[in-house]
């Protein structure tokens, strides 16, 4: 398995230059069982990144391309008459898919938004008391503005609280972004070109053996004391939730198998911590969710 998540990275690495961290991240959320929401300025290859991660895989992709008259129905499914039959037959959604892609999530109304709470946690949608399964592995991935707030609607703290890893892409470098114009014209090792190198198989594997990794106690306790330290802190509101945490242990299994390591090192917790811990805050004031994450890696000993 990991040379076909190294295959996996090297495909990706191809389509998005200059993206290896990010890209690592979002294999983090996808092998941990979780969800990713990229937040960043338009134009740095948000979508790029989901798409070319869902041509990667063989499966099934959908997007949503979200707006404010977007309708939750128009998310999960509906039921509709078929005159033939003379009965209600459902209509699936675009979320009974394995690559979810939400796009600009937060210019959906909170409505809307609340139809992707029972899938994202419980893999199922329920209409008129009918609960229908997802395709496994199912794997959600939203992308919002941060700048602009003209025409949106936050994303909810129970929403936030369902993607497991939450992170920005950032600006290329000057040497990044000529490579990435070089490569205009042509067709190698662009977004076309890619092809599927891991199976939906292959997936669930590498999830069943990052689940076998390794945490010892002195690190889980580690763990804790940064997840319990966020709920005590005088400068925030609202600390990780249990589900925070779950996240934060399986995310940091995901990361050490990708790193070839049966085992996970405090390295791994303080990587992931700011992408994990700091979009489920809510600071009391001006402070910044990632500046309050990294005071607490600072005062929390490391065992």
């Amino acid at each position: 398995m990991p040379e076909r998540i190294e295959t996996l990275i090297q495909n990706l690495n191809k389509a998005i230059v200059g993206k290896s961290d990010s890209i690592r991240l979002v294999l983090v959320a996808l092998f941990s069982g979780g969800h990713a929401l990229l937040e960043d300025v338009p134009g740095v290859g948000k979508t790029l990144l989901a798409k070319s991660l869902a041509k990667c895989l063989d499966g099934r992709f959908q997007r949503i391309q979200c707006t404010p008259d977007l309708l939750p129905t128009d998310v999960t499914g509906t039921n509709i008459w078929n005159p033939s039959k003379g009965e209600f037959q459902f209509l699936p959604g675009p979320v009974f898919a394995n690559i979810l892609l939400a796009d600009e999530i937060n210019r959906a109304t909170p409505r809307t938004q609340s139809a992707l709470l029972e899938v994202m946690e419980e893999h199922q949608v329920t209409t008129d008391g009918i609960s229908r399964p997802v395709p496994d592995p199912f794997f959600v991935i939203a992308t919002q503005n941060p700048v602009e707030y003209q025409g949106t609607f936050p994303l909810p703290e129970a929403q936030m609280d369902r993607f497991a890893l939450s992170f920005s892409l950032g600006y290329p470098s000057e040497n990044e972004e000529l490579r990435m114009i070089q490569k205009l014209g042509g067709d190698k090792g662009n977004y076309s070109s890619l092809q599927p190198c891991i199976s939906l198989d292959e997936v669930m594997a590498i999830r069943a053996e990052c689940a076998q990794v390794k945490l010892e106690a002195s690190l889980e306790q580690y763990l804790l004391d940064l997840v319990r330290a966020t709920r005590s802190h005088p400068d925030i509101t609202l600390g990780v939730s249990p589900r925070g945490t779950v996240a934060f242990y399986r995310a940091i299994q995901a990361l050490a198998y990708i790193e070839e390591r049966s085992y996970a090192i405090p390295d791994d917790a303080k990587l992931l911590a700011p992408y994990v811990l700091a979009h489920r805050l809510i600071p009391l004031g001006n402070q910044q969710p990632r500046q309050l994450v990294s005071q607490l890696l600072a005062e929390t000993p490391i065992p």
